[in-house]
């Protein structure tokens, strides 16, 4: 086998090795994506909708109302995202009934490493 084949042959490896990881990735994400948004009739429309140009976080902080969800969901709409007329007014629905201004405030989940690593660190200072 010359050099240049296995060049070729080791460029490609990598190449299919770099694209399955980058779909396994995009798979994770979005079955994470689809974890956040609560449980619904319309979460299915709100992932393929809505997550298509940003994170579930930035829907999962909002409170707003009705009116404001329909402000919203119509500019989103204007600017590309995929509702079918048929499905508007039930994800505005969807949206208002789980993000309102009548909710809790968001807060966002935490991770115990942080917490983790200062222990640590206090138990090693301690000694």
């Amino acid at each position: 086998m010359s050099h240049r084949v296995k060049s070729r042959s080791v460029v490609v490896r990598t190449a299919l090795a770099v694209i399955t990881l980058a779909l396994t990735s995009m798979f994770a994400w979005s079955q994470k994506a689809a974890e956040d948004l609560p449980a619904g009739a319309m979460q299915a429309k709100a992932t393929t909708s809505c997550l298509e140009c940003h994170e579930a976080r930035i829907i999962l902080q909002q409170r707003l109302s009705k009116a404001a969800w329909t402000k919203e969901v119509d500019k989103m709409m204007k600017w590309g995202a995929v509702v079918d007329a048929g499905d508007r007014d039930a994800l505005i629905d969807y949206l208002s009934a789980n993000f309102s201004s009548d909710q809790p405030p968001y807060e966002p989940p935490r991770t115990s490493t942080g917490k983790a690593s200062v222990k640590n660190i206090e138990k090693k200072t301690a000694k």
